[in-house]
């Protein structure tokens, strides 16, 4: 699963330096961090109205690739701030064994 993700991640990578006007990873980051946030959060909020369409309908299609599109701005985010999916899947796998709770109760306060 995680091969999809890092072909991607390198996918991104290649695409941040690439003519704005020919790839729409560049155009995103032409235009900065604010415009990568806002497209994260606009994909997030249809990816709720698709969930709760999905909870109505029984149709989960269009919740799929809401949570595609969410997933791939979000990968597009860590990328314009150096991250790569590695580094959430490495921190996913340190939760293992830790109950939900444990692990909130664990973070530095905010």
């Amino acid at each position: 699963m995680s091969d999809v993700l890092e072909q991607l991640a390198q996918v991104l990578e290649e695409r941040k330096q690439a003519d704005p006007e020919k790839s729409y990873v560049a155009s995103l980051h032409a235009k900065g961090l604010n415009k990568i946030l806002e497209k994260v959060g606009e994909e997030c909020t249809e990816t709720l109205l698709a969930a709760k369409d999905a909870e109505h309908s029984g149709q989960t299609r269009e919740l799929v690739c809401e949570t595609a599109d969410l997933w791939f701005h979000s990968m597009v985010m860590l990328s314009r701030l150096g991250l790569s999916p590695q580094d959430v899947l490495d921190e996913l796998a340190n939760r293992f064994n830790l109950s939900g709770l444990e692990e909130k109760a664990a973070r530095p306060n905010k």
